[in-house]
């Protein structure tokens, strides 16, 4: 099995470390692993690696601040694998900029599934020019500002349109209710955590076959959601 796509191992438990680089280097990934965030840095701009797993509790920094470092000047996905379970932290991790969150201990099947969705948000990084998104029968046409579904156009209300859209912009990756919310509604309106559900309801009561059991936008618990596709 080989794989051009090369993942940054940012670790200090060095038992942890290798179990990532044997898992990662056995599914075919080019991998590097340091132990340190200042280590990181360097390799982040002379190797450009196309993932990092980033633990939040490095010797010379925090994690969440090194995540809020990254992101002022590279959209590279970071995948957070901490023991920190608390959902107050993994909404910390995610608004300053990661990707998706891990929680220690983890299953391989999990990771090896996160790093796929999380590779191809790279690999489609520039979203400027995608005029259509498509997952299942659904296809979210930007040009034309329609939904279909089975080839029916689906009403939205103008809310509804964009968050349905800042999903697909960020397919696979979690987005919390602050970041929907600044996105959608404003600064002003990050607090308010109630409208994203209520908005959120409706379109899965409008997109999806069984809204209770939703096949593209997964919750979060506590967090938020993210939109996948059933590929």
């Amino acid at each position: 099995m080989s794989n051009d796509s090369k993942i940054l191992i940012i670790e200090d438990e060095a038992p942890i470390r290798r179990f990532l680089d044997i898992l990662a280097t056995g599914h075919g990934y080019q991998v590097k692993t340091v132990e340190t965030a200042q280590e990181g840095l360097k390799q982040i701009t002379t190797w450009n690696p196309h993932l990092i797993l980033l633990d939040l509790g490095l010797p010379d920094a925090d994690g969440l601040d090194f995540t809020k470092e990254l992101r002022t000047w590279t959209e590279t996905p970071i995948i957070v694998i901490s023991a920190r379970d608390k959902e107050a932290d993994k909404v910390l991790a995610l608004d300053a900029g990661a990707n998706d969150y891990l929680t220690k201990p983890f299953g391989s099947g999990e990771l090896l599934a996160r790093i796929r969705v999380a590779l191809r948000i790279n690999t489609n990084i520039s979203t400027d020019d995608v005029i259509q998104y498509q997952f299942g029968d659904v296809i979210l046409d930007v040009a034309m500002q329609t939904v279909t579904c089975s080839e029916e156009i689906i009403k939205l209300t103008p809310k509804e349109y964009k968050i349905l859209t800042f999903l697909a912009k960020n397919m696979g990756k979690v987005l919390t209710h602050k970041q929907i919310l600044k996105e959608v509604w404003g600064g002003n309106y990050t607090e308010h955590a109630h409208y994203v559900r209520i908005h959120i309801a409706q379109l899965r009561h409008k997109i999806e076959r069984s809204p209770a059991q939703p096949q593209y936008i997964i919750t979060e618990n506590g967090v938020g959601y993210r939109l996948i596709s059933d590929d």
